[in-house]
């Protein structure tokens, strides 16, 4: 119907300072969906704002989003760190008995169970965080390290210490029970992250679905994934259409 509000397309970063990344998406996800970035406090968009680096510092900034009057569906994507993040809210959206986001996508991330493969940086100097790293190859090896320090290393930090909050705390008990929002995991051809693939359908109770799109160099960048979410988008919207009583 064209006087319908758009299904709202809820976007979590790879990074604080990653919602650039979805300024493009929405001449892709096509008709009656927005995309809509959420910036984390901290990041350039918000830069007067403490970064979190807890649970519950997060949910503090972000949760009031989601929990005023809104009858239009909505969908939340998390991309890396954003998954962890988008996965959090929706579920703390469940244990206070609040209507969630219609679907809950997420790409780029192994589940809260598997390995991530990036270190626990409470404790470590910065010397040792970017040995590291470059050792890993999630940074590039640098000939001025001061300079990198100064300029890069803060914020990855505080993005490693929030993703392993977030991780540690998807473990924790929830007297609501599991999560039941449907789950759609995103993968790219010839990812090699740990589980993203199937892993993620233990943390819902809800119907889980796994899609693969074209690799590229920059996945937010390319027109595919943004055209995949809005197909989801407007799926979500036709069943919400059909399933919700009238009158």
């Amino acid at each position: 119907m064209p006087d319908e509000q758009p299904v709202r397309l809820h976007c979590f970063a790879h990074s604080a300072e990653g919602v650039t990344a979805f300024d493009g998406w929405a001449a892709s996800v096509g008709p009656g969906v927005e995309p809509v970035p959420v910036p984390l406090p901290g990041s350039a968009r918000r830069r007067t704002a403490s970064r979190p680096a807890t649970r519950e510092a997060l949910l503090a900034d972000v949760l009031p989003r989601f929990t005023g009057p809104d009858p239009a569906p909505y969908v939340f994507y998390g991309h890396g760190l954003g998954a962890l993040a988008a996965y959090t809210v929706a579920r703390a959206l469940h244990e206070e008995g609040l209507p969630g986001p219609a679907l809950l996508a997420v790409g780029a991330c192994p589940p809260p169970h598997a390995p991530s493969g990036l270190p626990d940086v409470r404790g470590v100097s910065d010397a040792e965080l970017l040995r590291i790293l470059s050792g890993n190859g999630s940074v590039p090896s640098t000939s001025d390290e001061g300079i990198f320090l100064r300029a890069v290393l803060p914020d990855l930090r505080a993005d490693l210490e929030l993703a392993q909050a977030l991780r540690e705390a998807a473990h924790r008990h929830s007297p609501a029970g599991p999560l039941t929002t449907p789950l759609l995991v995103v993968t790219v051809e010839d990812d090699l992250l740990p589980a993203a693939d199937d892993g993620w359908s233990r943390w819902t109770a809800g119907p889980a679905w796994l899609r693969t799109v074209p690799a590229g160099p920059f996945p937010l960048r390319d027109q595919w994934l943004p055209r995949l979410l809005g197909r989801a988008c407007r799926v979500t919207r036709r069943v919400a259409r059909e399933f919700t009583p009238v009158g």
